[in-house]
C-alpha cells in the first residue's frame, strides 16, 4: 500500500459542513416515521427510490425534487426515502464505484473531493427538498461522515454477511435493510438481521465501541444468482409466505420487508420494475401475513431510461451504472400504487 495522504476524520468534515438545524430535524422526523411503519404502527408504504448511482450533483437533485412533488399527490399512502447511493460496489473491483471515490466519473479518483461532495450532496438534498434520504452503507467506517443526515442505509448482498457491517449495524439510531445474498440464502441475511438486533462490544474507528441492538434491522430481498450465473427472483407469493413463516420462527422484533424490484428480481431487465411492484401489492391483497410483512418497495429510477456508458458526452439525468426507469414511466408507477394501496 502507498499511503497518499490521511483524510479528514468525520467530526472535522462535519465541523467544515455543518448540519442545520432543519435539516437535523428532518432527518428525526423521518427516522420517526419510518420506525412507526416498521413497527406497523403506521401504515404508509415506503418507497425507497431514485438513481441506481448519485453520479452528478445537478441531475440528482433535480430528481429529487420531483419526487417532492409527487410525495405531495401520495403522501396519505406512501412515503417516499430517495436513494443517493454514493457508493458502488463492484463485483470484480473494476468500474465506477461511485461518488465517494469519483465526484466527477471522468476523472481521476479523489477521496477528498468525494467526502465533501457526498456530504455537500446530502445536506442540499434534505435542505432543499425537505427529504430524510438513504444511502448503502458499503464501508461502515465512512457512516460517520453522513451519521447526522441520513435516514435509512441499506447492506448489499456482497456485504450483508460480513461482521463489520453487522456490528456497525447494531449500534445505528436509524433503520437498516439487510439484502438477501447474491447466492440467495436467506439464512444468511436473517442471521445478520439477528446480529444486528443485538448488543455488541468491537473495534470502530479505532474506538473499543458498545452497542444496544437495532431493533428496526429488516430484510431486503433482492433476487439471486444461481452456480450457473442464472438470476432468480424471490419477490413471489410463494417467496413472501415463506420467508413470513420464517420471520414468525426467528422471535425477531419488528418482522418486515423490503423488496428490491431490480437487480436479480427482475433479471437486470429493468422495465420489469413495474410489473414486480404492482405483483407484490397483489400478494399483500391475498394474504394477511404479507400484507403485514411488507413495508414497501425499492425502485432504481432517474430522469431518463436505461443506462449510458461513462463519457464526455453524458445524457443528462442517464444512469451511468444499472439501468432505471425514466421520469414519465417513474410518476406513473407510483400514482399507480397509491390508488392500488
Amino acid at each position: 500500500m502507498i499511503f497518499y495522504r490521511k483524510l479528514p476524520i468525520p467530526q472535522e468534515i462535519k465541523e467544515q459542513f455543518p448540519a442545520s438545524a432543519a435539516v437535523l430535524d428532518t432527518k428525526e422526523k423521518t427516522v420517526a416515521q419510518l420506525k412507526n411503519i416498521l413497527e406497523g404502527k403506521d401504515d404508509k408504504f415506503i418507497l425507497v427510490i431514485g438513481p441506481c448511482s448519485a453520479d452528478n450533483e445537478d441531475s440528482v437533485l433535480d430528481y429529487i425534487l420531483r419526487l417532492r412533488t409527487l410525495q405531495e399527490k401520495v403522501s396519505d399512502k406512501i412515503m417516499i426515502v430517495p436513494r443517493i447511493y454514493t457508493n458502488k460496489p463492484r463485483t470484480t473491483g473494476e468500474g465506477y464505484k461511485g461518488m465517494f471515490h469519483q465526484p466527477n466519473p471522468n476523472d481521476a479518483p479523489d477521496l477528498l473531493k468525494g467526502i465533501t461532495s457526498i456530504r455537500k450532496l446530502h445536506l442540499r438534498a434534505v435542505e432543499e427538498t425537505g427529504f430524510g434520504c438513504a444511502d448503502e452503507m458499503l464501508y461502515p467506517e465512512n457512516y460517520r461522515y453522513l451519521s447526522d443526515i441520513l435516514a435509512y442505509v441499506a447492506i448489499g448482498a456482497r456485504s450483508v454477511e460480513n461482521q463489520q457491517h453487522r456490528l456497525t449495524s447494531s449500534g445505528l439510531d436509524i433503520p437498516v435493510g439487510m439484502k438477501n445474498p447474491t447466492s440467495g440464502d436467506i439464512t444468511v441475511m436473517m442471521n445478520s438481521i439477528k446480529a444486528a438486533q443485538a448488543a455488541h462490544v468491537f473495534c470502530y474507528r479505532g474506538w473499543e465501541v458498545e452497542t444496544l441492538g437495532n431493533p428496526h434491522s429488516h430484510a431486503i430481498l433482492r433476487g439471486f444468482v444461481d452456480k450457473h450465473g442464472i438470476s432468480h427472483p424471490n419477490y413471489h407469493y410463494e417467496d413472501l409466505e415463506n420467508l413470513a413463516e420464517i420471520y414468525a420462527a426467528s422471535g425477531l422484533k419488528n418482522p418486515a420487508v423490503i423488496v428490491d424490484t431490480n437487480h436479480s428480481n427482475s433479471g437486470k431487465k429493468y422495465l420489469e420494475q413495474i410489473r414486480i411492484s404492482k405483483e407484490v401489492l397483489h400478494s399483500m391483497r391475498h394474504s394477511e401475513s404479507i400484507k403485514k410483512m411488507v413495508k414497501g418497495l425499492m425502485i432504481e429510477s432517474y430522469i431518463e431510461d436505461g443506462c449510458q456508458k461513462i463519457s464526455e458526452k453524458e445524457v443528462y439525468g442517464k444512469s451511468i451504472t444499472d439501468p432505471c426507469i425514466g421520469w414519465e414511466k417513474t410518476e406513473r408507477l407510483v400514482l399507480e400504487l397509491a390508488e392500488t394501496l
